[in-house]
C-alpha cells in the first residue's frame, strides 16, 4: 500500500516480507513522538495532485507479496509514516547523490508492531543487509568501496577502517565472545555463533552427521524379508521365452560339441595334491625347476692370499719404518694393502683379525650393489673343406705357404691348388718334422726338416725364369780358402739327387724340430731338439754360413719366427717368448704368456702383435706396443693347439688344435695406435679326423686369396675356402 502526505512527498511504501524488512530512511531515533504518534486517517486521497514522478522513490513498484505481514503491522506503518516531521520529508527529499555518501550504518528501518521487544535482540545488519551479488567473485569489488547490493539494490559499503592486529589483539583479550566471531566475507562485518552454530561446528569437526537426530546405526529394514508373505511382489504373469528351449543356446551348445569332438576343447586335468619338492642345491639343467635361473651370473672369486697375509712372512714383505709411515698417511683407497705385514713367532700368537667385520660387509656390498656382466662366446658355425689331398699312410706333418706337404712315410708332395692334383713326390728317406717356402718371390726353395738335416729343394714348379734364378744363386757361391769351424755343414748334392730337386744339405749332427725364413729370403733359422744354447741356428744361404746366436741356453725353445720388418728375432720357449735384437745382440722384451707349455708361434704382418698356442688350449694374443702380458686370450679350443698362423693380406688368423677342428677369427689391427686390435671369431672348421689322439697338426693360409690350408694326423690335407 501507499501514503502520500500533504505535502507531496512520499511518507512509505513498503511490501512487508516474512521475516526481512525494506531498509527505510533513519529516522531521528531521539524523538519518541515517532513510536508513539496518533495515526491520522484519511491518507489516501489527501493529495491528488500529487504527479506520478513522486511514486519513483519508493523502493518497489506496488507488487504485493503474498507472504505480507497483517493488515495492522501496514496501518501501524501508515500511522508511523503519517506522524513524521518536515525534517523526515526533507530527507526524503534529497537527491540521489547525497544518498551515497551516506553508509549502511547510519541507514536503519522503523516498523511498527506490538511489542518493542524485537531489537533488543537482532541486528539490523544482520538481519537486514543481505548481499545479493549472487555468484560472482568477491575480488572484483576490491578496487570498489563496496561490496555488493542488498534486497533494495542499495549498496553494501565495506567498514571504514580495517581492521589490524593490534584490534584483533584487543578484542581477544576484552571480547569474551572472540573465539565463536566469525567474518561474513559477503558483508565484511563481523557475526557471531550462536550454540547451536556453535555445536553444528563442532559436531563436523569430529566427523559427526550435523543433525543430533539421525542415527547412522539404526538397523536396516531389507525390502525381501524372510517372513512369508501373502501376496507377491509383483502378479506379471511369466514370458513365452521362459518356458520355450533357446535358439541362441542352443547354438552355442552345438558349437561347445563340435569343438570338444575336434579336441580343441580339453577337460582340465585334476590337480595333484601331493607336495612337490625339489632339491635347492641341485644342477641347474634347462628340464630342472631350477632351469628358468638361466641368466644367473656367479659371483667373482677372492683373491687368493698371498705372501704379505702369511703369520710369518719373507723379510722383503716386511716394511720398513718409512713404508709404514708412509702407507698411515695415505688414504685407504690409494693402498696396495689394507694391512700391514707383520710377523709373528707361531700360529697361535697371531691375534684377531680387526678389519674381519669390515671385510665382510665391504664383500657383501660388492656383492649386491656391484655389477656383474656376462661374458657370451660367440659360437661360430662349422664348415666343411672345400678340397681334400691325401697325404700319405702314416698322417701328415706339415703343409708350407703353398701346396706343400710331407708325412710320415718319407715323402714330400707338391700339389696343384687349382686341380687337387699332386704334381711331384720328393721321397727324403726320413720322417718330415717341418716344411718351409722360401718368402721371397724370385727364389723357389722349400726348407724341409728331416731328421738332423735340413735339405733344401728346388721342386722345379711354377715360372722357369725363376727356377732358373735361383740355380743360378746356388751355383755362383766360391767356398773361400780357409774353411772355418761352423755349427752345421753344407754339402752340396749329387747329381742323381740334384735330378729328384735337391740342391743343398744342412747336417747339424741333432734332430731338427722347425725351420723358418726370413722375410727377404737369405737367413733360415732352425730349431734342434736338444738341450743346450745351440737350439737354435741361423744359417746364411748366400755365404753358406751357420752361426749360433746365443751363448746360454734359458729353457727349451719350441718355436722361433723372424720380424717380418725390423731385425728382431722371436724365440718361444715353454713359459715365454723373447724378443732379441739382432744386430745389437741384445734382449729387448719377454713376453709372458701365462701358458704352461707353449706349442706355436706366429707374427703379424705388421709386426706389432703375436700370437701363441699352447698344449692347454689357449690362444694368447699379444701387443708388443701395449705391454708385455696378454692383452688377449682365447680359450675357444677344447684341446691342445698344434699350430697358428696370420693371413699375410687378410685380417685372419687360424688355429688348429687336437679337438679336429680349425678356427678362423677376424683380428684387425688398425693403424691408431690409440685403438685396440679387434678379435672376433668367425668359423670352426671340422673336416679332420682324430687319430691316436692327434688332430690338425699344422695351418697355413693362401698367400693371395681367404683360403687356409690344414694337415691333419688322419693323413688328409684340406684346403677350406
Amino acid at each position: 500500500s501507499m501514503a502520500f502526505a500533504g505535502s507531496g512527498a512520499v511518507a512509505a511504501a513498503t511490501v512487508a516480507r516474512p521475516g526481512k524488512r525494506p531498509p527505510e530512511p533513519e529516522p531521528e531515533l531521539e524523538e519518541p513522538s515517532l513510536l508513539g504518534a496518533p495515526a491520522p486517517s484519511g491518507r489516501l486521497g489527501s493529495d491528488p495532485g500529487l504527479s506520478d514522478s513522486d511514486s519513483e522513490e519508493s523502493v518497489f513498484s506496488g507488487l504485493e507479496d503474498s507472504g505480507s505481514d497483517s493488515t495492522e503491522d501496514a496501518t501501524a506503518s501508515e500511522e508511523e509514516e503519517g506522524a513524521g516531521t518536515s525534517e523526515q520529508r526533507s530527507r526524503m527529499d534529497r537527491s540521489p547523490g547525497q544518498q551515497v555518501g551516506e553508509t549502511p550504518c547510519s541507514r536503519t528501518e522503523v516498523a511498527n508492531v506490538q511489542g518493542e521487544n524485537e531489537y533488543a535482540e537482532d541486528s539490523s545488519d544482520e538481519e537486514d543487509i543481505r548481499n545479493t551479488v549472487g555468484n560472482v567473485p568477491l575480488e572484483w569489488y576490491d578496487d570498489f568501496p563496496h561490496v555488493g547490493y542488498d534486497l533494495d539494490g542499495r549498496r553494501i559499503y565495506k567498514p571504514l577502517r580495517t581492521r589490524d592486529e593490534l584490534d584483533q589483539f584487543l578484542d581477544k583479550m576484552d571480547d569474551p565472545d572472540y573465539w565463536r566471531t566469525v567474518r561474513d566475507r559477503m558483508t565484511g562485518h563481523s557475526m557471531r555463533l550462536t550454540d547451536e552454530q556453535v555445536a553444528l561446528v563442532q559436531r563436523l569437526q569430529r566427523g559427526q552427521f550435523g543433525d543430533v537426530s539421525f542415527d547412522p546405526y539404526e538397523p536396516a529394514v531389507d525390502f525381501f524379508s524372510g517372513d512369508l508373505m501373502i501376496h507377491p511382489v509383483t502378479n506379471r504373469p511369466a514370458d513365452k521365452r521362459s518356458f520355450i528351449p533357446s535358439l541362441v543356446e542352443k547354438e552355442k551348445v552345438s558349437r561347445m560339441v563340435h569343438a570338444i569332438k575336434m579336441g580343441w576343447i580339453q577337460p582340465r586335468r585334476p590337480r595333484d595334491q601331493s607336495p612337490n619338492f625339489y632339491d635347492l642345491w641341485a644342477q641347474e639343467d634347462p628340464n630342472a625347476v631350477l632351469g628358468r635361473h638361466k641368466m644367473h651370473v656367479p659371483a667373482p672369486k677372492l683373491a687368493l692370499p698371498g705372501h704379505s697375509e702369511s703369520y710369518n712372512p719373507p723379510p722383503e714383505y716386511l716394511p720398513s719404518e718409512e713404508e709404514r709411515l708412509a702407507w698411515e698417511q695415505q688414504e685407504p683407497e690409494e693402498r696396495k694393502l689394507s694391512f700391514l705385514p707383520r710377523r709373528f713367532p707361531s700360529l697361535r700368537a697371531v691375534p684377531a683379525y680387526g678389519r674381519f667385520i669390515q671385510e665382510r660387509f665391504e664383500r657383501c656390498l660388492d656383492l649386491y650393489l656391484c655389477p656383474r656382466q656376462r661374458k657370451m662366446r660367440v659360437s661360430a658355425p662349422a664348415t666343411g673343406p672345400a678340397t681334400v689331398w691325401v697325404v700319405g699312410s702314416k698322417g701328415g706333418r706339415a703343409v708350407g705357404q703353398l701346396p706343400g706337404g710331407s708325412s710320415d712315410d718319407g715323402s714330400v708332395r707338391f700339389w696343384e691348388v687349382a686341380t687337387a692334383r699332386c704334381i711331384r713326390t720328393v721321397p727324403v728317406d726320413g720322417v718330415v718334422k717341418s716344411v718351409a717356402w722360401n718368402p721371397h718371390p724370385t727364389i723357389c726353395l722349400v726348407a724341409v726338416a728331416v731328421e738332423d738335416t735340413v735339405l733344401l729343394l728346388n721342386p722345379a714348379l711354377g715360372d722357369r725364369l725363376v727356377v732358373g734364378s735361383t740355380d743360378q744363386l746356388l751355383s755362383a757361391f766360391t767356398p773361400p780358402l780357409e774353411p772355418t769351424s761352423q755349427p752345421a755343414h753344407w754339402l752340396e748334392a749329387s747329381q742323381e739327387e740334384r735330378q729328384g730337386g735337391l740342391r743343398l744339405r744342412i747336417h747339424h749332427g741333432k734332430p731338427v724340430a722347425q725351420v723358418a725364413w726370413h722375410g727377404r729370403g737369405d737367413y733360415l733359422a732352425v730349431v734342434l731338439a736338444t738341450p743346450g744354447h745351440t737350439q737354435v741356428l741361423i744359417h746364411q744361404l748366400s755365404r753358406r754360413r751357420s752361426q749360433s746366436p746365443f751363448r746360454r741356453s734359458h729353457g727349451q725353445v719350441q718355436r722361433v719366427a723372424f720380424h717380418p720388418t725390423r731385425p728382431f728375432l722371436l724365440v718361444a720357449s715353454q713359459r715365454c717368448v723373447r724378443l732379441y735384437h739382432l744386430l745389437r745382440q741384445e734382449l729387448t722384451k719377454k713376453l709372458m704368456p701365462n701358458c704352461k707349455w707353449v706349442s706355436s708361434l706366429a707374427v703379424h704382418p705388421a709386426g706389432d702383435n703375436v700370437i701363441c698356442g699352447s698344449y692347454d688350449s689357449k690362444l694368447v694374443w699379444f701387443d708388443m706396443d701395449l705391454s708385455t702380458k696378454p692383452y688377449r686370450v682365447l680359450r675357444h679350443h677344447k684341446k691342445a693347439l698344434r699350430a697358428v698362423a696370420f693371413h699375410p693380406r687378410y685380417p685372419l688368423f687360424a688355429s688348429g688344435s687336437d679337438d679336429g677342428s680349425v678356427i678362423v677369427c677376424h683380428g684387425m689391427v688398425y693403424n691408431d695406435l690409440l685403438q685396440n686390435p679387434l678379435l672376433v671369431p668367425v668359423k670352426v672348421l671340422k673336416g679332420h679326423a682324430l687319430t691316436r689322439d692327434l688332430g690338425v697338426l699344422d695351418v697355413a693360409f693362401h698367400p693371395t686369396q681367404p683360403w687356409v690350408f690344414s694337415s691333419g694326423a688322419d693323413g688328409t690335407l684340406r684346403l677350406f675356402t
